[in-house]
């Protein structure tokens, strides 16, 4: 039986509660053997029927509306240009296309905590109707001060919820604003891949330029696992990327897609550097609940001569199991929340109140359990989620790729180079053209039904190389035995 038919069959075990087990006929290997194999494919998926639905539309709009218009020259903004790629679009509705099993893009489909669901519903329904109305725009009271309580705990140090807590559209907009609310044309920003998307497209929009330095990763033994922790960081490479015009370096950990927790060494290795040079950090720490024993998250803005440089940014999405509220917010000195509130109230100025309202009442429950890791969802979520990162890694290796097993985070990264009998036309090495770890997860989503995430996505132009072998795997699913 070929890789994809035994991971498929395997893959059964880690479908939703609603999905349907459907019978598939795969083709296999250079024999031209077939495999029946079992996987679940939600057949009702909402990504499926929002891909469909929007093509659906946009044909009968079409269709209803020919376009009359004389053609004039309209083009994109400058600003823009070689920013329109989106590998969650495009990987999405690639999915939806084929019907794929898609465990590429992150997001769990187990529920959340009940008492956030209430708490949304109590918002909008409740007597209180001022919930659905504007709140300040900075930040809905009830909520940064009981963030400004958690995270004085946290972080052993006095924060100011007024003035030191700004909340946003999810992290990404926090992102955003700490970027553009200090970036200037032609200052330079360090960035550590493999690096979430966003990054580099933010600083090149606020006129910067990102500069890439390469975690630098092992050597892969098939049928092997490998660990986060196994990519490191040079500091001589590191050093080397500062210039008189660098202005920022963006740090993510746990990192996605590798899920590595960075150790209290390379932060401080990396403190040093910005505190000798005066380089601002945004830490963007959105998995920081998500940490799998024994490692321990380390937050750089706990370092010495680090908060008044720091901006940490986090995400009530993975907080709380609820990515599709879009909250998060970012905690840093005043005179840097000041900067991003700036940009912040010339973009959105505000986020939706029930939604603070009911993330509010979440950590005001969680607050109450910190110091009982057996009740408090910040470590409850944690030892639940590494039983499934421990169930993929198996049917990984049983399927001969081989595993990167993540300390933290959603995602595992697998190297599947050693396959055998795939199609040349994949294994051509990158040369300029589309990587090869794009050209697999296409051709495995469109001809085996089974979705990830390329982790070339996740590098610069320069480096691509250096993922052309890797996969992104999500395994924050329900699991489900056949």
């Amino acid at each position: 039986m070929s890789w994809p038919s035994r991971f498929l069959s395997q893959h059964a075990a880690l479908k939703s509660s609603r999905a349907r087990l459907t019978v598939a006929s795969l083709e296999v290997n250079s024999e031209h053997r077939k495999s029946t194999v079992f996987f679940a494919r939600t057949a009702n998926s909402l990504q499926q029927r929002r891909y469909l639905h929007s093509k659906k539309m946009a044909a009968n709009s079409e269709a209803a509306h020919p376009d009359t218009t004389p053609s004039i020259n309209v083009r994109l903004a400058d600003r823009w240009t070689g920013l329109d790629k989106n590998v969650w679009v495009e990987y999405t509705g690639l999915a939806a296309q084929h019907k794929a099993v898609n465990l590429g893009q992150g997001f769990p489909d187990f529920p959340p905590p009940e008492y956030v669901t209430k708490a949304l519903a109590e918002a909008t329904n409740g007597k209180n109707t001022l919930l659905n109305q504007y709140t300040r725009g900075y930040g809905h009271p009830r909520l940064v001060n009981v963030i400004a309580e958690v995270f004085s705990k946290v972080h052993n140090r006095p924060i100011n919820p007024m003035s030191e807590i700004l909340v946003t559209i999810g992290a990404y907009q926090s992102l955003y604003c700490a970027i553009s609310g200090h970036i200037n044309p032609d200052d330079e920003v360090i960035i550590i891949e493999p690096f979430f998307d966003c990054y580099e497209p933010m600083v090149r929009f606020a006129g910067g330029k990102p500069v890439f330095v390469a975690l630098k990763p092992p050597q892969s033994k098939a049928g092997k696992e490998m660990h986060s922790s196994d990519w490191l960081l040079d500091m001589k490479d590191l050093e080397a990327a500062f210039t008189p015009k660098t202005r920022m370096i963006i740090l993510n950990t746990p990192n996605n897609p590798l899920g590595k927790v960075f150790t209290k060494k390379e932060l401080s290795d990396i403190a040093e550097i910005c505190i000798r040079k005066n380089i601002l950090v945004v830490s963007d720490e959105v998995y920081e609940w998500l940490i799998f024993e024994p490692y321990q998250h380390v937050r750089i803005a706990d370092l010495p001569g680090m908060w008044e440089r720091t901006i940490t940014v986090r995400s009530a999405g993975k907080t709380f199991s609820v990515t599709g509220w879009k909250l998060g917010w970012s905690i840093a000195p005043a005179n840097l929340i000041r900067n991003c509130q700036v940009a912040l109230q010339n973009v959105t100025y505000t986020s939706p109140t029930p939604i603070q309202e009911a993330v509010a009442v979440g950590l005001e429950i969680e607050k109450e359990r910190m110091d009982n890791k057996d009740q408090c969802y910040f470590y409850t979520l944690p030892a639940m989620l590494v039983a499934k990162r421990d169930q993929m890694a198996d049917m990984l290796i049983k399927t001969g790729l081989t595993p990167i097993i993540p300390e933290g985070g959603y995602f595992m990264l697998a190297d599947y180079s050693k396959l055998k009998n795939l199609p040349s036309s994949i294994m051509m090495s990158t040369e300029g053209d589309e990587p090869k770890d794009s050209r697999f997860v296409k051709w495995m989503t469109a001809e085996k039904k089974l979705a990830t995430i390329p982790v070339s996505a996740f590098y610069s132009k320069e480096h691509k190389h250096l993922a052309e072998n890797y996969i992104r795997f999500c395994f924050s699913k329900v699991s489900q035995e056949r």
